[in-house]
């Protein structure tokens, strides 16, 4: 069972940035799909980005341009940048490893482990 554990939450001003890390547990993590998910209080879970084993990237419209993933295999972390972040952007963020058959980064059904989260807030 991997472990996936986040860090680099925090409170921001509108505007600012912050980058997430997620330390994954485990072999392989070179060959997993690994992405984040966002979750604001009463709202449902969001696709916020992915990143394949390629290396090729995959964003949610509300924050294409703004927010990068990126991974380092030697460390088995997975990143996520978030530049010029706005009050909406304040939810708690997910690590997510998908599953050796997911179909689509988009979807909470192709995630195979979850991280904790880490709160992000986003003051005006």
């Amino acid at each position: 069972q991997v472990r996936l554990v986040e860090s680099g939450g925090g409170l921001v001003r509108t505007g600012g940035s912050l980058r997430l890390s997620c330390a994954a547990s485990g072999r392989s993590f070179s060959t997993y799909a690994m992405g984040w998910f966002r979750q604001a209080p009463g709202k449902e879970r969001e696709f916020v980005g992915a990143i394949g084993w390629s290396g090729r990237t995959y964003y949610g419209d509300s924050v294409k341009g703004r927010f990068t993933v990126s991974r380092d295999n030697a460390k088995n972390t997975v990143y996520l940048q978030m530049n010029s972040l706005k009050p909406e952007d304040a939810a708690e963020y997910y690590c997510a490893r998908y599953s050796s058959s997911s179909d689509s980064y988009y979807y909470e059904r192709s995630v195979g482990s979850w991280g904790q989260g880490t709160q992000v807030t986003v003051s005006s």
